[in-house]
Protein backbone atom coordinates (compact mmCIF):
# COMPACT_ATOMS: atom_id res chain seq x y z
CA UNK A 1 0.00 0.00 0.00
CA UNK A 2 2.80 2.43 0.80
CA UNK A 3 5.45 1.46 -1.74
CA UNK A 4 4.83 4.80 -3.50
CA UNK A 5 5.58 6.78 -0.32
CA UNK A 6 9.09 7.83 0.70
CA UNK A 7 10.26 9.78 3.75
CA UNK A 8 13.74 11.27 3.46
CA UNK A 9 14.21 13.07 6.78
CA UNK A 10 12.15 15.21 9.14
CA UNK A 11 8.91 15.93 7.20
CA UNK A 12 10.47 15.65 3.74
CA UNK A 13 8.24 13.29 1.75
CA UNK A 14 7.83 12.10 -1.85
CA UNK A 15 4.72 10.40 -3.19
CA UNK A 16 4.43 8.78 -6.59
CA UNK A 17 1.02 9.14 -8.23
CA UNK A 18 1.08 7.00 -11.36
CA UNK A 19 4.14 8.48 -13.11
CA UNK A 20 4.07 11.81 -11.29
CA UNK A 21 6.28 12.82 -8.36
CA UNK A 22 4.79 14.84 -5.51
CA UNK A 23 7.11 16.30 -2.89
CA UNK A 24 5.93 17.64 0.43
CA UNK A 25 8.19 20.03 2.37
CA UNK A 26 11.48 18.90 0.75
CA UNK A 27 14.31 19.46 3.22
CA UNK A 28 17.99 18.47 3.42
CA UNK A 29 17.74 16.59 0.14
CA UNK A 30 20.93 14.66 -0.61
CA UNK A 31 20.42 14.43 -4.35
CA UNK A 32 19.31 16.84 -7.06
CA UNK A 33 16.42 14.80 -8.42
CA UNK A 34 14.83 17.60 -10.45
CA UNK A 35 11.81 15.34 -10.98
CA UNK A 36 9.00 17.08 -9.08
CA UNK A 37 5.69 17.46 -10.86
CA UNK A 38 4.26 19.06 -7.72
CA UNK A 39 5.78 20.48 -4.55
CA UNK A 40 3.36 20.96 -1.68
CA UNK A 41 4.41 23.23 1.19
CA UNK A 42 2.59 23.07 4.53
CA UNK A 43 3.93 26.30 6.08
CA UNK A 44 6.77 28.79 5.94
CA UNK A 45 9.17 27.61 8.65
CA UNK A 46 12.68 27.01 7.30
CA UNK A 47 12.52 23.23 7.81
CA UNK A 48 9.40 23.01 5.62
CA UNK A 49 9.88 25.85 3.13
CA UNK A 50 13.49 25.51 2.00
CA UNK A 51 14.29 27.31 -1.27
CA UNK A 52 17.61 25.44 -1.47
CA UNK A 53 15.86 22.07 -1.38
CA UNK A 54 13.04 23.16 -3.66
CA UNK A 55 15.76 24.00 -6.20
CA UNK A 56 17.12 20.44 -5.86
CA UNK A 57 13.83 18.76 -6.74
CA UNK A 58 12.05 21.27 -9.00
CA UNK A 59 12.04 20.97 -12.78
CA UNK A 60 10.78 23.21 -15.57
CA UNK A 61 7.17 21.97 -15.27
CA UNK A 62 6.90 21.86 -11.46
CA UNK A 63 3.79 23.31 -9.84
CA UNK A 64 4.43 24.76 -6.37
CA UNK A 65 1.46 24.68 -3.98
CA UNK A 66 1.58 26.87 -0.87
CA UNK A 67 -0.85 28.24 1.72
CA UNK A 68 -2.46 31.48 0.58
CA UNK A 69 -0.77 33.34 3.44
CA UNK A 70 2.62 32.41 1.93
CA UNK A 71 1.91 33.87 -1.50
CA UNK A 72 4.30 36.81 -1.19
CA UNK A 73 7.10 34.72 0.29
CA UNK A 74 6.71 32.09 -2.44
CA UNK A 75 7.22 34.73 -5.13
CA UNK A 76 10.90 34.79 -4.18
CA UNK A 77 11.36 31.33 -5.72
CA UNK A 78 9.00 31.74 -8.67
CA UNK A 79 11.86 31.33 -11.19
CA UNK A 80 12.47 27.79 -9.90
CA UNK A 81 9.01 26.48 -10.89
CA UNK A 82 6.53 26.78 -13.72
CA UNK A 83 3.83 28.36 -11.57
CA UNK A 84 2.55 28.80 -8.01
CA UNK A 85 -0.90 27.80 -6.74
CA UNK A 86 -2.24 28.90 -3.36
CA UNK A 87 -4.61 27.03 -1.06
CA UNK A 88 -6.64 27.65 2.09
CA UNK A 89 -7.47 25.25 4.92
CA UNK A 90 -10.59 23.11 4.64
CA UNK A 91 -10.91 23.16 0.86
CA UNK A 92 -10.92 20.64 -2.01
CA UNK A 93 -8.73 21.23 -5.06
CA UNK A 94 -7.92 19.63 -8.38
CA UNK A 95 -4.65 20.99 -9.71
CA UNK A 96 -3.71 19.63 -13.11
CA UNK A 97 -5.49 16.39 -12.27
CA UNK A 98 -4.00 16.06 -8.78
CA UNK A 99 -6.83 15.80 -6.24
CA UNK A 100 -6.11 17.46 -2.91
CA UNK A 101 -7.91 18.34 0.28
CA UNK A 102 -6.43 20.78 2.77
CA UNK A 103 -6.71 20.42 6.54
CA UNK A 104 -5.95 23.23 8.99
CA UNK A 105 -2.65 22.58 10.80
CA UNK A 106 -2.01 24.46 14.05
CA UNK A 107 -1.08 24.20 17.71
CA UNK A 108 -3.33 24.05 20.73
CA UNK A 109 -1.84 25.80 23.76
CA UNK A 110 1.42 26.61 21.94
CA UNK A 111 2.30 29.60 19.80
CA UNK A 112 4.58 28.04 17.17
CA UNK A 113 1.83 27.37 14.62
CA UNK A 114 -1.14 29.68 15.21
CA UNK A 115 -4.47 28.81 13.64
CA UNK A 116 -4.83 32.25 12.06
CA UNK A 117 -1.63 31.70 10.06
CA UNK A 118 -3.70 29.63 7.61
CA UNK A 119 -1.20 26.78 7.40
CA UNK A 120 -2.23 23.37 6.17
CA UNK A 121 -1.85 19.64 6.02
CA UNK A 122 -2.81 17.84 2.82
CA UNK A 123 -4.86 14.81 1.91
CA UNK A 124 -3.44 13.65 -1.40
CA UNK A 125 -5.36 11.19 -3.53
CA UNK A 126 -3.05 8.65 -5.11
CA UNK A 127 -4.34 5.44 -6.74
CA UNK A 128 -6.72 3.67 -4.38
CA UNK A 129 -5.86 5.64 -1.26
CA UNK A 130 -6.12 8.92 0.61
CA UNK A 131 -2.79 9.95 2.11
CA UNK A 132 -2.94 12.49 4.93
CA UNK A 133 0.22 14.52 5.48
CA UNK A 134 -0.65 16.36 8.67
CA UNK A 135 1.98 19.10 8.64
CA UNK A 136 2.98 20.68 11.95
CA UNK A 137 -0.11 20.24 14.06
CA UNK A 138 -1.57 19.11 17.33
CA UNK A 139 -4.60 16.89 17.82
CA UNK A 140 -7.08 19.46 16.50
CA UNK A 141 -10.78 19.13 15.76
CA UNK A 142 -9.97 19.24 12.03
CA UNK A 143 -7.37 16.48 12.33
CA UNK A 144 -9.77 14.31 14.31
CA UNK A 145 -12.26 14.51 11.43
CA UNK A 146 -9.84 13.36 8.73
CA UNK A 147 -10.77 10.30 6.69
CA UNK A 148 -7.72 8.62 5.19
CA UNK A 149 -6.07 5.32 4.36
CA UNK A 150 -2.56 6.45 5.30
CA UNK A 151 -1.76 9.00 8.02
CA UNK A 152 1.65 10.67 8.13
CA UNK A 153 1.78 12.44 11.48
CA UNK A 154 4.40 14.44 13.40
CA UNK A 155 5.57 12.76 16.59
CA UNK A 156 8.57 14.78 17.83
CA UNK A 157 6.79 16.96 20.37
CA UNK A 158 7.77 20.55 21.32
CA UNK A 159 6.38 22.13 18.14
CA UNK A 160 3.79 19.45 17.38
CA UNK A 161 2.17 16.39 18.91
CA UNK A 162 4.48 14.01 20.70
CA UNK A 163 4.53 10.26 19.98
CA UNK A 164 1.75 9.39 22.42
CA UNK A 165 -0.50 12.24 21.30
CA UNK A 166 0.04 11.33 17.66
CA UNK A 167 -0.84 7.71 18.40
CA UNK A 168 -4.03 8.90 20.10
CA UNK A 169 -4.99 10.83 16.95
CA UNK A 170 -4.24 7.83 14.74
CA UNK A 171 -6.30 5.54 16.96
CA UNK A 172 -9.23 7.93 16.58
CA UNK A 173 -9.13 8.40 12.79
CA UNK A 174 -8.17 4.75 12.15
CA UNK A 175 -6.17 4.72 8.91
CA UNK A 176 -4.97 1.40 7.58
CA UNK A 177 -1.36 2.58 7.90
CA UNK A 178 0.34 5.20 10.08
CA UNK A 179 3.77 6.63 9.26
CA UNK A 180 5.60 8.84 11.80
CA UNK A 181 7.44 11.98 10.64
CA UNK A 182 8.99 15.12 12.17
CA UNK A 183 11.26 13.41 14.69
CA UNK A 184 14.81 12.20 15.18
CA UNK A 185 16.63 15.24 13.80
CA UNK A 186 15.70 18.82 14.59
CA UNK A 187 13.22 17.73 17.23
CA UNK A 188 12.48 14.49 19.03
CA UNK A 189 14.53 11.29 19.07
CA UNK A 190 14.77 8.32 16.73
CA UNK A 191 13.35 6.21 19.56
CA UNK A 192 10.09 8.21 19.37
CA UNK A 193 9.09 5.96 16.45
CA UNK A 194 9.02 2.95 18.75
CA UNK A 195 7.02 4.85 21.39
CA UNK A 196 4.54 5.75 18.65
CA UNK A 197 4.33 2.16 17.45
CA UNK A 198 3.77 0.91 21.00
CA UNK A 199 0.79 3.23 21.49
CA UNK A 200 -0.94 2.72 18.14
CA UNK A 201 -3.75 0.18 18.13
CA UNK A 202 -2.32 -3.14 16.86
CA UNK A 203 -5.01 -3.30 14.18
CA UNK A 204 -3.35 -0.29 12.49
CA UNK A 205 -0.09 -0.98 10.68
CA UNK A 206 2.81 1.33 11.63
CA UNK A 207 5.55 1.77 9.04
CA UNK A 208 8.77 3.57 9.88
CA UNK A 209 10.08 4.81 6.54
CA UNK A 210 12.57 7.58 7.36
CA UNK A 211 15.68 7.09 5.23
CA UNK A 212 18.09 9.36 7.13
Amino acid sequence: MTRDIEVYTHSSIRLTERDRKIYIDPFQMRRENKDADFILITHDHYDHFSPEDIARVAGPSTVLVVPETMADKAKSIAPLVSRIETVRPGQIYNIDGLALETVAAYNIGKSFHPKDAGWVGYIVMIPGQRVYIAGDTDETAEALNVICDVAMVPIGGTYTMDARQAAQLVNHIRPKVAIPVHYGGHVGKKTDAQIFRDHVDPSISVEVKMLY
